[in-house]
């Protein structure tokens, strides 16, 4: 490429990058309308205390923990040291979801969103951005925080990982509910962290997912009828599907039965304002593939994961899209249903993923309810 060698892997990141420029120490107060539960707070102070001396963390937390809130307090060390905070997540739905959030959150600070199509404002306090758009900051980011390290297109991607740790000029902290054996063994090492946390912040334990085995047309018939019963009782629910035209199928064949229902994937036009519609209440039931797999917040929702048994629903995918119900303090209950030809090693696996999370919160509040006990006697 213009007689010069060029990798063919990486021909594709074209756009102008960003030169790293002295930056200057900034108030950034965080505006939170809520208080970190003790764990969340544990975890944070943590986090500023390797920063501070150096060592990269992988926080590997529960769907729903608040992961981002434990971060928080690490991106306002930074900014008022004067360093520069990127914020880098594989997906675009996602990146906008987060840039909105920090923006309430710091709201004397410079927020920023880049991602394809949306990339003329490249410079700020905190740049939330896609994996991909990290070719635009070589050596850039003071902190760069990468939240789901498992999702689409980053996981297993060479390129991308090689841009990730291009782009750091200080440390790095990534996150994830289901962080593979590769990159634990990997946080393992000397000189990085593995952070954990096994309980959400209103501390009840994670839905378990229960499991509806039948041949396709008692398969519809079920959908169908659960939905009708979750409009009856005024609950929104997300029907999952493991590719487009599954979704849009589903969405025709329901349409005919149901009401206020609508569809989101990849190739959807205006999704983002489907989804808003959504969070208002103007739908009722969402069709979708992964876009809503991760990231998106909604109280009181329902899941329904229809084909479940499909290869692309590995154990990690299942626990994420499991991980959208019961995030919210006021709600912190809901159902997750498999529905499938077949019950999977994958489908299994979740299970018992989920089930281990709340066991070992279990034996937490256990723990903490033994001390309170043991501190009052001796008090007393």
């Amino acid at each position: 490429m213009n007689g010069k060698p060029y990798c063919r892997r990486c021909i594709s990141f074209k756009g102008e990058q960003v030169e790293h420029k002295p930056s200057y120490p900034k108030k950034a107060p965080i505006y939170l309308e809520y208080e970190l539960s003790p764990e969340q707070k544990e975890l944070s102070d943590k986090l500023v205390e390797n920063y501070k001396k150096g060592i990269d963390s992988l926080v590997f937390a529960v769907t729903g923990s608040g992961k981002t809130e434990i971060v928080l307090q690490t991106i306002s060390y930074v900014l008022t040291s004067g360093g520069t905070v990127g914020f880098a997540i594989p997906r675009r739905d996602v990146v906008i979801e987060i840039y909105w959030r920090l923006n309430k959150i710091f709201k004397n600070n410079k927020v920023i969103s880049v991602y394809g199509g949306h990339n003329d404002n490249l410079e700020g306090d905190i740049i939330c951005l896609t994996t991909h758009q990290l070719f635009r900051y070589p050596n850039y980011f003071d902190l760069l925080i990468l939240d789901e390290i498992d999702a689409f297109p980053f996981d297993e991607n060479d390129v991308l990982n090689i841009m990730f740790f291009r782009s750091i000029k200080g440390h790095y902290i990534q996150m994830s509910a289901t962080p593979s054996d590769k990159v634990l063994s990997f946080f393992k090492e000397e000189g990085r962290v593995i952070l954990e946390l096994n309980a959400r912040h209103h501390h009840h334990p994670l839905p378990v997912p229960t499991l509806y085995k039948a041949n396709i047309l008692k398969r519809y018939y079920y959908l169908i009828k659960k939905i009708k019963d979750y409009q009856k009782h005024n609950k929104q629910v997300f029907v999952f599907a493991p590719t487009i035209d599954q979704c849009e199928n589903l969405y025709y064949v329901v349409r005919l039965f149901c009401k206020q229902v609508n569809y989101v994937h990849s190739k959807r036009a205006k999704r983002e304002k489907i989804i808003k519609e959504f969070k208002k209440g103007l739908i009722r039931t969402l069709f979708t593939t992964a876009v809503l797999e991760r990231g998106v917040t909604v109280k009181d929702l329902q899941v329904i994961i229809f084909n479940a048994d499909h290869p692309l629903y590995d154990k990690a995918a299942l626990v994420q899209i499991s991980g959208r119900v019961g995030r919210k303090k006021d709600a912190p209950e809901g159902e997750v249903i498999y529905i499938a030809k077949k019950i999977t090693k994958s489908m299994e696996e979740s299970i018992r993923d989920i089930e281990r999370s709340n066991r070992c919160l279990q034996n937490m509040l256990q723990r903490d309810k033994t001390e309170e006990i043991k501190q009052s006697n001796g008090d007393t």
